[in-house]
């Protein structure tokens, strides 16, 4: 099974075990539904832990798993990460894309001159920032249409227009 990566659980959140999530997700729709979801350790086994609520706040959600029902249980899983199968996210309209499916995109210019790959993915409020490195520097692309001229997510392939000076 496929998981992703839905945000990390930073600390408590009062004393019956609710716990405070840094939510990684653009649109929070998909946790509404969620009755299960993946609890990660370091390098452990992800575990699946049924949902009892999750309910949406600023920057983040705040989410309550059966069997986690006081402060010291939740407080141990502090720092552990939250994934969901990735197939309960909706479809994207044409021209976006997860952030999964751009890093690890061979970065090439029209040119076909090779740039790198895309290794990370960074929102800066009003567009994303795509961290291109393996040619002979690292290249921060704007995700915007003058820049990011094609993705083809199929073949692995980002073609980019690099403006004088990037």
């Amino acid at each position: 099974m496929d998981l992703l990566e839905v945000g990390k659980i930073v600390k408590p959140h009062g004393l019956d075990g609710r716990m405070k999530v840094v939510s990684y997700l653009e649109a929070d729709n998909v946790l509404e539904s969620l009755e299960e979801v993946f609890i990660k350790n370091g390098k452990q086994k992800a575990k699946l832990e049924n949902v009892k609520s999750i309910k949406l706040n600023k920057k983040g959600f705040l989410i309550e798993l059966e069997g986690v029902e006081d402060i010291d249980t939740a407080s141990a899983l502090a720092g552990c990460r939250v994934l969901i199968p990735s197939d309960k996210l909706e479809e994207l309209p044409e021209g976006e894309y997860y952030w999964r499916d751009i890093v690890g995109l061979e970065v090439r210019t029209y040119d076909g001159e090779i740039l790198g790959r895309i290794v990370r993915v960074f929102p800066t409020g009003g567009n994303d920032v795509y961290v291109c490195t393996g040619g002979e520097r690292e290249i921060l692309l704007p995700a915007v249409a003058d820049i990011i001229r094609e993705v083809d997510i199929e073949n692995g392939i980002m073609v980019v227009s690099l403006p004088e000076g990037l």
